[in-house]
């Protein structure tokens, strides 16, 4: 990087992160803040360490490679977790590289979302499922992404609903995004 480039990367107001095969290679000041580490001390680590779980980086990256395989581009908002191992909700955005190997070298931008998003007390696979239906996906369509059936999908969204007293849909949604405008009318 040259000196100018170097500096963009180092000031810019949202944490960026360069990744070799899902390991930090090299990240900004508003990266490592962000999740609560001193400057220097993610660069070489794996990016599992910012996951509530391994079970979740797994899956999470087994629900993503497809898709930057296939457009070489990834977002979505997530549950990520902090060096003192609180969670929080955050938006990710990715680009490949390496449209050939897509994890190769990756550049991710990360941006948190806790002031209007509150985390609550959800299993892995129920945040699996709020991640996918933030996005805007039907139970059908998150079913064939988790490789889950249709009638677990709805299980899981009854037991969000249950958790946030949430009336529908729409108010959970409302809800995971911290929108109530969003909410059901009643």
């Amino acid at each position: 990087m040259d000196d100018l480039a170097a500096e963009a990367f180092e000031q810019a107001p949202i944490g960026l992160a360069l990744t070799r095969h899902r390991q930090i290679d090299r990240c900004n000041g508003a990266f490592t803040a962000l999740f609560g580490y001193a400057a220097g001390a993610l660069e070489g680590r794996s990016m599992a360490r910012l996951y509530p779980s391994a079970r979740e980086y797994a899956e999470i990256g087994e629900i993503v490679l497809p898709q930057i395989r296939e457009t070489g581009v990834h977002h979505d908002e997530r549950i990520m977790k902090r060096a003192d191992d609180s969670l929080f909700w955050c938006r990710a955005q990715g680009r490949t590289l390496t449209p050939q190997d897509p994890f190769a070298r990756c550049i991710w931008c990360f941006s948190d979302l806790s002031a209007q998003r509150p985390v609550v007390d959800l299993t892995v696979r129920e945040r699996q499922v709020a991640m996918l239906m933030v996005e805007g996906l039907t139970a059908k369509e998150i079913a064939r992404r988790l490789s889950l059936s249709h009638r677990t999908v709805e299980a899981h969204r009854g037991r969000m609903m249950q958790k946030l007293s949430a009336r529908g849909t729409a108010d959970l949604i409302a809800r995971l995004t911290g929108f109530p405008d969003l909410r059901d009318p009643g």
